[in-house]
């Protein structure tokens, strides 16, 4: 099977634009793909994060896609910082990475702006350690949103770059860019994001994700009950085609603009089967808080599967470098 990889920043609340364009996509992917993926704590570090919870916020984004569907029967799940093979194949991919390619990385300019006080090496070498994380395992593919189209571009090239020199070893990943549209926050302005406080979380109670929905901005020309919408212009309505069948959407749609329908109707919809969607999630991630013990094994199990595969990556490309190495 065709070998897909990807990963997640232990965030430890995942919310739904994550779900709807992240992971819904690679539960899907497993049925077609030799699928790994991974909760990648070194990627968190480059930024300033609180380091009593980083532990616990890693094993909580793993519940989450656990809860979500993956599991070791579809695909390969662990930390990336439990297979020390993806930092010293970053270090080799530094040595053939141009920096004027990570200078012009876009995420690098964007998050360079928001964490002005630490603008570390990590925050520029990020794609680095990202091409090493799917080089590692051969991946073929990875499935990821446009805004990090231009890092597998990079990893492309790395790739490229290292076997010019050293030998046909790494494959040219493609990207699968995810068809789920782009969520903005519940203000309707900008990427749903925790840091923005804009956010619906996918392990949030009813009671909660009904607030949030209740008040969330719709179509803002939409003033009145009469006055008629566009949903196209209407983020509640984006999230209704992540979640509502397409006949809702048809009837939603058309109810809109015809002011048949009033926005808060329409978010009673969208409530009720965004609850038949996730409320099993949150059920099997409540399961899963009272096993950790479970959760722990299926994530060691799945780094020593992983570093099997990395070792013997990483003996081919001692070899290609002209490294000794005892055997």
């Amino acid at each position: 099977m065709k070998r897909i990889f990807s990963g997640i920043q232990p965030t430890g609340e995942v919310h739904i634009g994550n779900y709807i364009g992240a992971i819904k996509q690679w539960v899907e992917l497993t049925a077609e793909y030799d699928c790994i993926y991974c909760v990648v704590d070194y990627h968190a570090i480059t930024i300033e994060y609180e380091i009593s919870e980083l532990r616990h916020k890693t094993l909580d984004t793993a519940i989450i896609l656990m809860a979500c569907g993956l599991s070791p029967d579809n695909c390969k799940l662990f930390v990336q910082s439990h297979v020390p093979e993806h930092t010293e194949l970053a270090w080799i991919f530094n040595c053939v990475t141009p920096i004027g390619e990570l200078e012009r990385m876009t995420q690098f300019k964007d998050k360079s702006r928001q964490h002005r006080a630490n603008i570390n090496m990590g925050l520029m070498d990020y794609p680095v350690l990202q091409a090493a994380d799917i080089l590692i395992y051969k991946a073929g593919f990875v499935p990821v949103g446009e805004d990090q189209v231009q890092h597998i571009e990079l990893s492309r090239e790395v790739a490229r770059k290292f076997n010019s020199r050293f030998g046909d070893i790494f494959p040219e990943p493609q990207a699968i860019l995810s068809l789920a549209p782009r969520i903005l926050g519940i203000d309707g302005s900008g990427k749903m994001s925790k840091s923005m406080n804009n956010y619906i979380g996918l392990l949030e109670n009813g009671d909660i994700i009904w607030e949030k929905l209740r008040t969330a901005v719709t179509d803002v020309n939409r003033v009145r009950r009469k006055d008629p919408g566009n949903p196209e212009l209407c983020n509640i309505y984006t999230i209704h085609r992540a979640f509502s069948k397409d006949e809702e959407l048809i009837e939603i749609d058309k109810g809109c603009r015809n002011a048949s329908i009033g926005c808060i109707d329409c978010k009673k919809i969208l409530y009720r089967n965004m609850m038949e969607e996730l409320s099993p999630i949150r059920e099997r991630a409540e399961s899963l808080k009272k096993d950790t013990d479970y959760v722990r094994d299926v994530l060691k199990n799945g780094a020593a599967s992983c570093r099997e595969m990395a070792k013997k990556t990483m003996d081919e490309v001692r070899a290609g470098l002209g490294i000794y190495y005892p055997v």
